[in-house]
């Protein structure tokens, strides 16, 4: 198969996966001991740190919401993280592009209206990229916000999905990402099922929307029955220790 050729003879992609499958998705949560809350999540070789901090006293006065709290999403690409080692700048335009659309993302979820006057910030790190940032963001943002404690109406998770020629490809990599295919990331409500935050990266036909949607809307909910999974793991370990037998 070649390189350039997203999808081989057998219907598998350059990494081995078929259409519909999601890269392997390991997370934990509370892997900092500095902040509120905080996760780590590895989707494929994509691996992010996030961090939260807050509810807390807002910063400049001038930003103080007095009937709801301030959100604040900052994400940084350490210069490993990607083949070309290159430090980026605090205020790159791409990383507050998908700042701004976490940060839309999170804005209904988080019930902001039980924090008047106070400040709740996300920070992202990616440790390493290999494609599907936005959605990774989301995902460890969730995670993070769950260990903070922080009330939301519900889980947010997100997935990318693309199409090649007529097949409908889900979780996009790098490098196939790289060869311009048309990429949707959806971020969804498993429980209520809506839509928070439907990003499209290139052009794609309006005939293709509807099952490039659904494939995404498929790995949102597999995403969600992982962070799920690991929350309640997780919370049962910490009642375990509480309260040995």
């Amino acid at each position: 198969m070649s390189r350039h050729e997203p999808i081989g003879p057998q219907g598998l992609r350059q990494d081995g996966r078929r259409a519909d499958q999601l890269r392997n998705i390991n997370c934990k949560p509370s892997v900092l001991s500095q902040s509120d809350g905080s996760s780590y999540i590895e989707q494929g070789y994509t691996k992010c740190l996030a961090a939260v901090y807050g509810p807390r006293e807002t910063r400049q006065k001038a930003q103080i919401l007095h009937n709801k709290a301030l959100i604040t999403v900052e994400i940084s690409l350490a210069p490993f993280s990607m083949s070309e080692r290159k430090k980026r700048k605090k205020f790159d335009k791409r990383l507050l592009e998908i700042a701004s659309a976490v940060k839309q993302t999170f804005e209904p979820i988080i019930m902001t209206n039980l924090f008047p006057r106070s400040q709740i910030d996300i920070f992202l790190q990616i440790l390493q990229y290999d494609g599907g940032m936005t959605q990774i963001c989301i995902n460890a943002a969730t995670l993070a916000l769950i260990d903070a404690g922080i009330p939301m109406l519900e889980y947010v998770c997100a997935c990318s999905a693309g199409i090649v020629e007529d097949t409908t490809i889900l979780d996009l990599n790098n490098s196939e990402e790289s060869l311009g295919i048309p990429e949707l990331t959806v971020a969804l409500l498993p429980q209520s099922q809506k839509v928070t935050l439907l990003q499209l990266e290139t052009r794609l036909h309006v005939d293709k929307l509807e099952s490039v949607t659904a494939m995404a809307i498929k790995g949102a909910k597999e995403v969600y029955k992982k962070l799920d999974k690991t929350s309640r793991d997780y919370i049962g370990d910490l009642l375990q220790k509480s309260n040995p037998t």
